[in-house]
């Protein structure tokens, strides 16, 4: 019942005018491949503004932790595949994929990725809420973080640009 909700809850966000995203993590332990194919059939239905997804990386205080990572090649994969099936989605190259594979972020512009979404809270807060253990891009002051972004994005062939980010297929109501 409570997936059902949250779906209708979806539906009826982006009916009613907003922008909205649905995603999910790659190597979660239990997920099989039938789980992502059943992921990219909902995606393809709900068709959303943005799709984030990432590799499952564990957390030392969690009951997950000694369980294995999800991969940069299946990342990259299902990258690519949601490109194929969402041409015009806003589909983040995330963090946790440049955590677990140094060119991970620019592998995955190439794959279909058209996103950077930078850590821009303040420094001295950043600790407070760690994901995974080991997470790259976050030793930075924001001024400093911008600029490696722009150059790891033109470095991979892409041209920066750095508006809002809305999704070209949404008008505002």
């Amino acid at each position: 019942m409570e997936l059902k909700n949250r779906v209708k809850s979806l539906e009826n966000l982006k009916e009613i005018g907003y922008q909205v995203g649905s995603g999910f993590l790659i190597g979660l332990p239990g997920l099989e491949m039938k789980d992502y194919a059943k992921d990219l059939i909902f995606l393809k239905k709900l068709e959303p503004h943005m799709v984030g997804i990432g590799p499952f990386i564990p957390h030392k205080d969690t009951s997950l932790k000694d369980e294995k990572g999800g991969t940069a090649y299946d990342t990259i994969t299902l990258l690519a595949i949601i490109r194929l099936l969402l041409p015009d989605v806003l589909l983040p190259a995330t963090t946790a994929l440049g955590t677990i594979d140094p060119q991970g972020r620019e592998k995955g512009f190439r794959a279909g990725a058209n996103v950077i979404m930078p850590n821009l809270s303040p420094y001295e807060c950043r600790s407070k809420y760690t994901l995974y253990d080991g997470k790259k891009f976050s030793n930075n002051e924001s001024a400093e973080e911008k600029e490696k972004i722009i150059k790891s994005v033109i470095e991979a062939g892409f041209k920066p640009i750095l508006t809002r980010g809305d999704n070209i297929k949404w008008k505002r109501k």
